[in-house]
């Protein structure tokens, strides 16, 4: 198979919002957002106009609704990952949308941004770059400060809460959280951004960008009734505290259990775990998490982290129109971080390799589009690769190579 591929021209720019579609984005997103009540609270915006830099937080695919409302009827340029733009990229080129590839490098997207507020329009951005996995907050990029720095136009975040309990990236499921809470403020004027270092900025944004989807649930005392609300839990929690075994967890209706020792937790409706017999080694599902994360920090610090060779299929994505079945081989992530080697239909062979620098973090998805099953996003400037491991083959969890893709760079960093 030759790798002949049109690639989507990344270094077209960015496209004003069409006047006659300005309001139609509201129109569609005001149903959902009137749906979950949700409550905008406004702190130091009073008289902000465009150019602006707006950072959200990224837990749902309502965020965009939400957005979409917090700053109409003003013109914006979304930054969109190239998966959003499949079949539909004349649409969202038209809305406002610049489309990127995951956790790359890429100054062409700076350049976007620089013309974004130059045009006297609202940047966009996502910096956490993928849904959070249970509800709090995901890593930031280190240059976003300087991001800032360069734009040099006010700073505004908002900040959703009630969206991921709503609707968890691991079961897509509307539980009908109402109402649902965001806060638009502004972080820096343009003359404040100007005497912050990007360090300082960093630090201020980290700060802004804390937040606990099910602890706002429980402190709310939201009751979410839906039967199946655990399910697809075990995605996220991969690892039994209890007998310490990986990828033996699954999950149904209220129940999460490990097949390994039996154990298991029913998933209440204030969003906490309870063990149904024996000791509750967590009851808020972001402290499991972080334990999962101090596991693979303690595989990493001994130099004994890895995934093993397992064996996968590849889907590329090198432009908009569909994915294209690359062919069949193997993944391995360890301590030099990803390599994927694959073999099409021909007989070519075709590799991948993201090195440990080259990645502070990862995209994932869990069971992709309803029947792909879970696989890791892996990114260069011209390609997308969606590699999936067989699960009939091997133990793994996308959660953990997450964890480990940070873990492994914070090591390096250190």
């Amino acid at each position: 198979m030759k790798d002949n591929f049109e690639r989507y021209d990344m270094k077209a720019p960015p496209v004003r919002t069409k006047w006659y579609l300005r309001p139609l984005t509201y129109i569609l997103s005001a149903p959902d957002v009137k749906k979950h009540g949700c409550i905008i609270t406004k702190t130091g915006t009073e008289g902000l106009k465009p150019p602006f830099v707006l950072l959200c937080n990224h837990n749902a695919f309502m965020d965009f609704k939400v957005a979409t409302k917090a700053i109409f009827p003003w013109r914006a340029n979304y930054v969109v990952a190239i998966d959003g733009f499949i079949g539909r990229e004349k649409l969202l080129r038209n809305v406002g949308c610049i489309c990127k590839r995951k956790f790359t490098n890429d100054t062409t997207l700076i350049r976007q941004l620089v013309r974004t507020v130059k045009n006297g329009d609202v940047a966009v951005i996502y910096p956490e770059a993928r849904y959070s996995l249970c509800g709090t907050t995901a890593v930031l990029p280190e240059s976003l400060g300087k991001l800032c720095k360069l734009l040099g136009v006010p700073v505004v975040t908002l900040i959703c809460h009630g969206h991921h309990v709503n609707s968890p990236f691991w079961n897509l499921h509307d539980r009908g959280v109402k109402p649902t809470e965001a806060e638009f403020t502004l972080l820096y004027s343009a003359e404040e951004l100007k005497k912050a270092s990007p360090a300082e900025i960093n630090e201020k944004l980290v700060k802004a960008f804390e937040y606990d989807d099910f602890a706002w649930q429980k402190e709310r005392s939201i009751r979410i009734t839906y039967e199946g609300r655990a399910e697809g839990l075990h995605k996220v929690l991969y690892q039994c505290p209890a007998c310490k075994t990986e990828f033996k967890m699954s999950s149904k209706g209220t129940i999460l259990k490990c097949s390994a020792c039996g154990k298991k937790w029913n998933m209440t409706e204030l969003g906490e775990l309870e063990a149904l017999s024996g000791e509750t080694e967590f009851s808020h599902i972001p402290d499991w998490y972080e334990w999962e994360r101090e596991n693979v920090r303690a595989e990493v610090e001994a130099g004994t982290y890895s995934s093993g060779e397992l064996p996968v299929r590849v889907d590329s994505l090198p432009n908009a129109k569909k994915f294209i079945p690359l062919g069949t081989g193997t993944l391995i992530h360890d301590m030099e971080g990803f390599r994927v080697k694959v073999t099409d239909r021909d007989g070519d062979e075709h590799e991948m390799v993201k090195t440990v620098p080259s990645m502070y973090s990862c995209h994932i998805e869990y069971e992709y589009l309803g029947k792909y099953g879970d696989c890791v996003d892996l990114n260069t400037l011209t390609d997308t690769w969606y590699t999936y491991p067989d699960p009939e083959k091997c133990d793994f969890s996308v959660t953990k190579m997450a964890l480990a893709t940070e873990e492994l760079y914070f090591a390096h960093k250190r």
